[in-house]
């Protein structure tokens, strides 16, 4: 295992049936005024509105709400939200919802006092916050993004057509989250795929870097083949408790820095998925969906023990044959899984038209941790595979 790391992970995470109920306790640690944050308005019709609004009061606590926020979070919203925190000098930022609520949240609360504009301070130019930050805690609804457990926060900017994702330090990322597979039975099945499906992709982005034994990547293909079973499961079973509970807990570590330890990453496909989402706010796991087999087709002669490996491990791939038929095999099966889910599998399917893809390229960020790092008529020549 090459590289020096320091790993740190500061969230409290509450697990199970019923977690909800350690809400209280956590409360007891924050000031009085509490912004509650959630998205189109499921968490009313589901009942989980009224039990989180009933436990604030319990508390004593004043609800400063903050709804409607998208599935793609602008930075118009960022903005107004920050407006509401920092005019009703909130003490707690409560997160109530999936990926896009927790990422939301969590820019509110280095916007809220942040000193010029947080769109150009944090997505343009990267900068890390030197103002006071507003504490976050998540009750996650929709599993898939990571959010709730590490410190990135994904901002979408129509107008300039640029949907951007700042991973922020210890500091921003939830002080503890709420975990209830139950809270996730309701979520519609092309979003509980969708939601799979950016997990399944958030491990490969870090598989899919540096050749050395690395204890990471053994940690990687096991929670990518849970993925795999559970999500076989709960596509025919939704409410099965153990698939759901399994998926939401892999989907987590997936993403809360643990198996990035060691390693480059490569994160091309995000890159390339969210160009797709700021020209067409498409739900997040489809863009990855639609644009992942193209790039990793494209990047595998560069990687192709890896790619071998992958197939191998996680797809039970027979070890016969040359590196390159093992590994495409490995993405064959794969492909037959994502069909499987119900996945989109080309861009067509999200609205895209072959007169976007030179935009599309424009969007898009090019990353240096992968097996190849892409040129501009590379990725355009992805987008056009991926129609």
């Amino acid at each position: 295992m090459l590289g020096n790391f320091c790993y740190h992970n500061p969230t409290k995470v509450y697990f199970g049936k019923n977690a909800v109920q350690n809400l209280a306790e956590e409360l007891a640690h924050y000031g009085k005024t509490v912004q509650f944050v959630y998205g189109g308005g499921s968490i009313k019709r589901n009942g989980i509105y009224d039990e989180v609004v009933s436990i604030l009061r319990a508390c004593g606590k004043k609800i400063v709400e903050d709804g409607g926020v998208m599935p793609n979070p602008t930075v118009e919203k960022l903005y107004e939200g920050a407006k509401l925190a920092r005019e009703n000098g909130v003490d707690l930022i409560l997160a109530v919802g999936g990926g896009s609520v927790c990422d939301y949240s969590k820019a509110v609360s280095v916007s809220a006092y942040c000193e010029g504009d947080p769109w150009k301070k944090y997505y343009l130019d990267f900068e890390e916050p030197t103002c006071k930050i507003i504490p976050v805690a998540c009750i996650l609804t929709m599993v898939g993004t990571g959010s709730e457990m590490n410190g990135g926060a994904v901002i979408t900017n129509h107008k300039e057509k640029l949907k951007i994702g700042h991973v922020f330090g210890d500091e921003v990322m939830p002080k503890f989250t709420i975990l209830d597979p139950t809270y996730t039975f309701t979520v519609p099945k092309r979003q509980m795929v969708a939601g799979i499906y950016d997990a399944f992709n958030h491990i490969c982005e870090q598989y899919f870097s540096g050749e050395d034994d690395n204890v990471s990547d053994y940690l990687a293909e096991g929670l990518m083949r849970s993925l795999i079973v559970s999500s076989r499961v709960a596509l025919q079973d939704p409410q099965n408790y153990e698939a759901r509970s399994n998926i939401m807990w892999a989907a987590t570590w997936a993403l809360n820095t643990l198996i990035a330890q060691g390693k480059d990453t490569d994160w091309e496909v995000h890159m390339l998925g969210q160009a797709v989402g700021a020209l067409t706010d498409a739900t997040h796991g489809m863009t990855l969906s639609a644009v992942s087999l193209a790039y990793y087709r494209h990047i595998l002669p560069y990687g192709v023990k890896r790619f071998r490996r992958f197939a191998v491990e996680v797809w039970g791939v027979k070890d016969e044959g040359s590196d390159e038929a093992v590994a495409l095999a490995g993405l064959d099966a794969m492909e037959k899984w994502m069909k499987e889910l119900g996945l989109a599998m080309n861009l067509a399917q999200l609205g895209v038209t072959a007169d976007m893809t030179e935009a599309l390229a424009d969007a898009t960020l090019v990353m240096d941790g992968g097996y190849k790092v892409l040129t501009r008529e590379e990725i355009v020549q992805i987008f056009k595979e991926s129609l």
